[in-house]
C-alpha cells in the first residue's frame, strides 16, 4: 500500500477536474467516514449530530463519484465493533440508515444508483433490514454507480464467514480440497461481485485500516486526508483520485 496524507489544492478545481477526467479512473473507490463525532464535540453538539450531518455528504459525494465515472463505491456506514457504542447512540444510527434510504431512494433512481451492501445484516433489526431489501429492489436496475455500504461489516467476520461457506461446501462435495484458492475464497467473499478497491480514502487523519476489507485492499492506494467526514467535500474527492493517477500500480511487481 501507498500512504498519502495530502490536502493542498495546488491548482483550480475546474483545471484539475479537466486534467483528471484525462486520465485513468478509479473504478472502485472505497471510504473510511470517519470523525463525524469529533466534528460535532468540535461544535458543541453531540457525537450523534455529527452522524446526521456526515449523511447529509454521502449524497454529494455518490453524485461525484458517478459523474467522474467511478462504478463503485463502497461506504463503510456500521462496523460490527459498533455495536459496543451506547445503546442511545446505536438506536439513533439504525434510525439515520433507515432515514437516509428512505429519503434518497428518489435520487437513487433519477442518477441511476444501484444499493447494495456487505456485512452480516441478519443481525441488524427488522425495520433497518426491511427498509435495506426495499431500496435494494427499487434500485437494483441502476447501472451508473454502485452504492455500497458496509453495515454491521467487520473484515475478520467476513473472512471468517467466507471459510465457514468454504467448509460447508468441501462437507457437502461442491469444491475438493485441492479446489482452494485465493480466487475461490474471493468468490465467497461478501465483496464477490464488485471487485477489489482501487483507491481506499480515510478521512480524519487517523492512518489504519479498522478491521475494514482486509483482504480486499492487498494492492489497493490509500490516500489519508485530515478532512473530518462532514467537512469532505468533492475537492478532496479529487485530490484523492488525482493522487491516485499519479501513482504507478506495480500490484506487488
Amino acid at each position: 500500500m501507498t500512504i498519502f496524507v495530502k490536502d493542498e489544492d495546488k491548482s483550480s478545481f475546474l483545471e484539475q477536474l479537466e486534467e483528471v477526467r484525462s486520465s485513468e479512473m478509479p473504478r472502485h473507490i472505497a471510504i473510511i467516514m470517519d470523525g463525524n463525532r469529533r466534528w460535532a464535540r468540535q461544535r458543541g453538539f453531540p457525537g450523534v449530530y455529527g452522524h446526521w450531518k456526515g449523511a447529509d455528504i454521502i449524497t454529494d459525494i455518490v453524485r461525484f463519484s458517478s459523474d467522474l465515472g467511478v462504478k463503485v463505491l463502497t461506504l463503510f456506514a456500521f462496523s460490527t465493533e459498533n455495536w459496543i457504542r451506547s445503546k442511545e447512540e446505536v438506536d439513533e444510527l439504525m434510525k439515520l440508515i433507515c432515514f437516509y434510504l428512505e429519503n434518497n431512494t428518489e435520487f437513487m433512481l433519477r442518477e441511476s444508483v444501484c444499493l447494495e451492501t456487505i456485512g452480516d445484516l441478519s443481525k441488524m433489526p427488522k425495520f433497518v433490514r426491511e427498509r435495506i431489501q426495499n431500496t435494494k429492489e427499487a434500485t437494483k436496475a441502476g447501472s451508473k454507480i454502485t452504492l455500497v455500504l458496509a453495515l454491521n461489516y467487520g473484515g475478520r467476520d467476513e473472512i471468517t464467514r467466507a471459510f465457514v461457506k468454504i467448509v460447508e461446501d468441501l462437507e457437502k462435495g461442491v469444491v475438493a480440497k485441492q479446489d482452494i484458492s485465493e480466487a475461490l475464497i474471493c468468490r465467497n467473499l461478501d465483496t464477490a461481485r464488485f471487485g477489489d478497491p482501487d483507491l481506499f480514502i480515510r478521512t480524519s487523519g487517523e492512518q489504519r485500516l479498522s478491521n475494514f476489507l482486509l483482504w480486499q485492499l492487498s494492492y489497493t492506494e490509500v490516500y489519508i486526508t485530515k478532512a473530518l467526514w462532514p467537512d469532505f467535500t468533492k475537492e478532496d474527492l479529487l485530490n484523492a483520485v488525482s493522487e491516485f493517477q499519479k501513482r504507478s500500480r506495480r500490484l506487488g511487481g
